[in-house]
């Protein structure tokens, strides 16, 4: 089995950017590692993106919310996920199942433990060897994610979506049900200020992972 690393954190923490420069690393050194994400990393995947984030889908209630996003998931871990791991490689995933339990859960009100059966579903149990939380307070990651991107000529954001255009309320939430996450799981996850220098924050995230690539093979010479 491989090594199946994911990477959380409220709008705005950077995960994004760790998660690429974690594969740049990782594949410069020689190790067999894909990067992916969700909602998406796959055909079908990438299609309920479009729905899940689209700014004019105001209507969409909760339930569909949740199981379009395990629907995005389930599809990533049987098409991808799995897959690459039983070759022995690793998979960096931004996001995973932990946000549904923050954005879904504690942002909308879902039961957790119907949470938890579903995702039980759409994943068949899998879960990540290593979880990183890139922490920013919330009011300046959001704040961070509006000027992202290169905006559009009416000035809109391209990156902005439906979930990042919630109250403030929502997204505290949010940022709440990952603390107690990570209380319930203290093994598996790394808590990492996301307000450090970029070189910073991915230095301490490489060191965190160095531990877990002994059981790696790196990939032959061409």
């Amino acid at each position: 089995m491989g090594l199946f690393i994911t990477f959380e954190g409220p709008e705005g923490s950077g995960k994004s950017t760790q998660a690429r420069r974690l594969y740049e690393r990782l594949q410069a050194r020689g190790y067999p590692v894909i990067l992916t994400r969700e909602p998406g990393g796959t055909r079908i995947g990438e299609l309920i993106r479009r729905i899940l984030i689209d700014l004019r889908h105001t209507e969409m209630a909760p339930t569909t919310e949740t199981l379009l996003f395990s629907a995005a998931r389930a599809q990533l871990v049987s098409e991808l996920i799995r897959p690459y791991l039983a070759t022995g490689g690793i998979v960096l995933c931004d996001r995973y199942a932990d946000s549904t339990f923050a954005y879904q859960g504690y942002g909308l009100g879902r039961d957790l433990e119907e949470l938890q059966a579903i995702t039980r579903v759409a994943t068949g149990g899998l879960t990540p060897d290593l979880t990183f939380y890139l922490e920013v307070p919330v009011e300046a990651g959001l704040e961070r994610k509006r000027n992202q991107g290169s905006p559009r000529p009416e000035g809109s954001n391209p990156e902005w979506n439906r979930l990042d255009a919630r109250d403030l309320a929502y997204h505290q939430r949010v940022a709440t049900g990952f603390q107690e996450l990570m209380q319930r799981e203290p093994q598996r996850w790394r808590r990492l200020d996301a307000m450090q220098p970029l070189d910073v924050l991915a230095e301490a995230i490489e060191a965190a992972v160095e531990p877990l690539l002994g059981s790696i093979a790196p990939l032959e010479p061409a």
